[in-house]
């Protein structure tokens, strides 16, 4: 719980307080007195009696009632410390930044819990241990530089590294970017990342809250309080970026399915950001971009026009918009004409616009206005400028900062030259702006800014399934692998259409439910993990003979326990599955099946339950789509038939949580059918 002590005390303790700003007991106490903290500000340090200024208690004991501790003590002093605190002075807020808790060693992570145990059975409030502290209006808690000017419209900014942070502040800073207030977390032993963005929405207020949130994680202890909140804000108008680090895995992780290999904890945290809104980040530099161009206006489509003064820039961004899935459209109309007509002669309007390394503040200010007013198929507009580095140019950085603020579509201005023109830039950023020096970065940036999807709704319709039945199924069946009429029984329990099919142990059988399925059959073993490694699937078996033989070779496998025989059906291969991973809950992915999963690894993943909506997305983000849709006069699938089929696989999941993981592969789709031909599903009750 974040409680008032934390957040906005009437009285701070720095203890370990010191006159050496060079450690972090004085950097903190330092930066408290220059943020003008307006409550009484005490310090402890055992052998001082005046500390930058203010009276020193050699003795904690001492000390009147404080709300909140700033602890910078070596991690062995710090349990008895807080007791003290806690019984004695009343205090319920805490900020440890010293490290040697559990980041280091056992004795460490011991030491951590004690403290953890203290405050929490006070109703205390802690951040840290192992952490930089807390940015906010209200006090200057941290012991790092920089301190930007905190602005209540600004970043909200939550980081499990302090170093991250102040990484992150310094490289935005100089680009406009600002922060209402920053937490860091460190080693979250109370209050994480999930712990603070679920304050901020519990306390969000539509007219003082910042808009925009950045995350940094590297753990995500709690996923769900993470997907509530982080969706509940933006459904309240937020915009919410995060990087997650650690998302690579050392060595490959043993798995019995295609599921098993390819649903990664990694997997599931993209799964989970999308399904809540965020944008994921790769770096701290793309968070920054990405932060930037959410303090323009929302873009209402992905057309964007490019004005510049320098061609090679303006071709890098194309590209990288055109890779980013956004477009860059032509621009030949009777106004562009006239737009042509009162620039230089060599300057271009079709997009980009390139108004020339000798055009002026005023044809750029034309160029603005045309695109606004007379260009209707264009969303947006990216101004590439620096500066030719003859003469000063402030006439065009501050027609820049007037067009951006009377402009009836979004003006994104990309200023490369923040040496040569650094005077004319920090001018411009002074007006209250925002800009990008590189021109890829923010044409990846705007592009993720706009691909990402709304949050799903928090409790999706799901089709109607047979509850009972699958209960029933479940309940009966013990741990491990189900058999198939186990399986035939939830499929159908649920509407997931599947391939007629017999299970067999004898010849006889064999021989007779071929016949009743129709020629030609497939004949599979059951029992072997991966059937067709052992030649274990034969295609295309079209008499009775061959139906013979085929069985006899095929029970002869290590570990086959029956044959299954289907009829050959014909379409594209698809698949489909599901894994569970703690914490997150199911994962589902979709893709091309058959051999293909294994070769083309080109999956889409979203986190159970699925919308219908979610459905579509991912089998449309799929680098294979087109030949879902179809190609080359080859017939697609449907894909309503199939996005239905992931929401009867979220209504199954739902209703059997021990399922731990599922594969369809394959399913064969056409534009009349997607079946399922073959299934494996595993408990762990």
């Amino acid at each position: 719980m974040i409680n008032q002590a934390l957040l906005n005390p009437k009285s701070i303790v720095v203890v370990g307080g010191s006159n050496d700003v060079q450690k972090p007991g004085g950097a903190v106490l330092r930066n408290l007195i220059e943020g003008n903290f307006k409550g009484n500000l005490y310090v402890t340090n055992l052998k001082e009696s005046m500390v930058q200024g203010i009276k020193s208690f050699q003795d904690p004991a001492q000390l009147p009632e404080v709300d909140l501790a700033i602890l910078a003590i070596a991690a062995k002093y710090i349990p008895d410390t807080v007791q003290l605190l806690v019984s004695r002075k009343n205090t319920r807020g805490f900020i440890i930044l010293s490290a040697g808790f559990s980041e280091e060693n056992h004795a460490g992570k011991l030491l951590e819990e004690q403290v953890v145990e203290t405050i929490s059975a006070a109703g205390g409030s802690l951040i840290g241990p192992n952490c930089i502290g807390v940015l906010t209006p209200v006090y200057h808690g941290v012991f790092t530089k920089p301190i930007p000017t905190l602005d209540p419209k600004g970043c909200d900014f939550i980081s499990g590294s302090g170093a991250t942070a102040v990484f992150i502040m310094e490289a935005g800073i100089p680009n406009g970017l600002t922060f209402s207030q920053v937490f860091s977390v460190g080693n979250s032993a109370q209050l994480g990342v999930e712990e603070i963005l679920a304050h901020l929405d519990e306390s969000f207020d539509p007219v003082t809250s910042s808009r925009i949130k950045l995350l940094y994680i590297e753990t995500i202890s709690k996923p769900q309080m993470l997907l509530k909140h982080a969706a509940s804000l933006i459904r309240k108008g937020c915009c919410i970026a995060a990087v997650k680090a650690g998302s690579s895995e050392a060595g490959s992780r043993a798995a019995s399915s295609h599921t098993g290999a390819l649903a990664s904890p990694d997997e599931a945290v993209s799964a989970l950001f999308r399904k809540a809104g965020i944008v994921r980040c790769n770096g701290r530099e793309e968070l920054i971009s990405v932060a930037s161009v959410f303090t323009f206006p929302q873009l209402k489509g992905d057309n964007l026009a490019i004005i510049t003064h320098a061609g090679g820039p303006a071709v890098m961004l194309t590209d990288a918009l055109s890779n980013a899935g956004m477009h860059v459209p032509h621009i030949d109309n009777p106004a562009s004409g006239d737009l042509l007509a009162q620039l230089y002669p060599g300057s271009s309007v079709g997009n980009p616009i390139d108004f020339l390394a000798t055009g002026t503040a005023e044809q750029l200010g034309t160029i603005i206005d045309y695109t606004d007013r007379y260009f209707s198929e264009v969303d947006g507009m990216a101004v590439i400028f620096g500066t030719p580095g003859l003469t000063p140019v402030f006439d065009v950085y501050e027609l820049l900062d007037r067009k951006m603020k009377s402009s009836g579509k979004p003006v994104y201005p990309i200023l490369p030259s923040v040496l040569t023109a650094r005077d004319e830039v920090s001018d411009f950023v002074s007006r209250g702006n925002v800009f990008f020096p590189d021109e890829v970065v923010f044409g990846n940036a705007v592009a993720k800014v706009y691909h990402t999807q709304k949050p799903a709704p928090a409790e999706p319709e799901l089709p109607r399934v047979d509850l009972v039945k699958i209960r029933t199924i479940i309940d009966q069946s013990p741990d491990g692998y189900l058999p198939p009429e186990a399986i035939q029984g939830l499929m159908d329990a649920c509407g997931i259409p599947r391939a007629g099919e017999a299970v067999v142990t004898t010849v006889d059988d064999a021989v007779r439910s071929a016949g009743r399925l129709g020629f030609p059959v497939v004949m599979k073993v059951v029992g072997p993990v991966h059937k067709s490694d052992v030649g274990g699937v034969v295609l295309n078996v079209n008499n009775e003979n061959k139906v013979s033989n085929e069985f006899e070779r095929m029970m002869g496998i290590k570990d086959t326990t029956a044959i299954l025989i289907q009829p050959m059906l014909s379409g594209i291969e698809l698949f489909m599955g599901a894994k569970f991973e703690p914490g997150f809950g199911y994962i589902i992915l979709c893709g091309l099946g058959g051999i293909f999963i294994e070769v083309l690894k080109d999956i889409a993943s979203g986190l159970s339950p699925l919308t219908m909506d979610e459905s579509r997305a991912m089998i449309r983000s799929l680098k294979s789509y087109r030949i879902i849709q179809g190609v080359r006069g080859q017939q697609g699938v449907n894909e309503e038939m199939f996005a239905d089929i992931m929401l009867r696989l979220s209504a199954l999941l739902t209703a059997a949580p021990e399922i731990v993981e599922l594969d369809f592969n394959p399913l064969l789709g056409s534009p009349d059918k997607v079946v399922a031909v073959d299934a494996r599903i595993c408990l762990k009750k």
